[in-house]
């Protein structure tokens, strides 16, 4: 793997999340924070879109809900009540996207809450070989991130 493709994790979450390696590292990262179940979730519903077949679809759906939806899971993830609400009506016949929206939630959440502290973390940074003091999109620490 090497660091220009490391590197470009730290321009586009998108980048990131489409690669096996930067999901990898970035799933360690969650798990230092404590929130290792929101990428987890998002990687449990790609999952479930592959599926063709109806039992399966159904049989994943439930593991997926009993996992990280149900307020009894100790692995819950964050979602506010609209999109509860349309993952327990979509949970009454269950497909491959009875999660996108609650995916997208989880999704988006990741990516302005963890992702920058990620790409600003000292094992972002020892990966991508990035000096101490830099910031991921290249400045120095002094200026402003935002």
């Amino acid at each position: 793997m090497d660091t220009e493709e490391i590197r470009s994790w730290g321009k586009s979450f998108d980048k990131l999340m489409r690669s096996h390696s930067g999901r990898k590292a970035f799933r360690e990262f969650l798990r230092c924070e404590y929130s290792e179940e929101n990428i987890l979730f998002w990687l449990a519903c790609e999952e479930l879109k592959k599926e063709t077949n109806p039992e399966a679809i159904e049989e994943k759906a439930r593991f997926i809900y009993e996992d990280y939806i149900s307020i009894l899971s100790p692995k819950e993830v964050s979602l506010d009540s609209r999109v509860r609400e349309i993952v327990n009506r979509n949970m009454v016949e269950p497909t491959p996207h009875t999660f996108d929206e609650a995916q997208l939630q989880i999704y988006t959440l990741m990516h302005r809450d963890s992702y920058p502290r990620f790409i600003n973390s000292p094992q972002f940074k020892t990966l991508a070989q990035i000096p101490e003091g830099v910031s991921a999109s290249g400045s120095t620490a002094e200026s402003p991130s935002n």
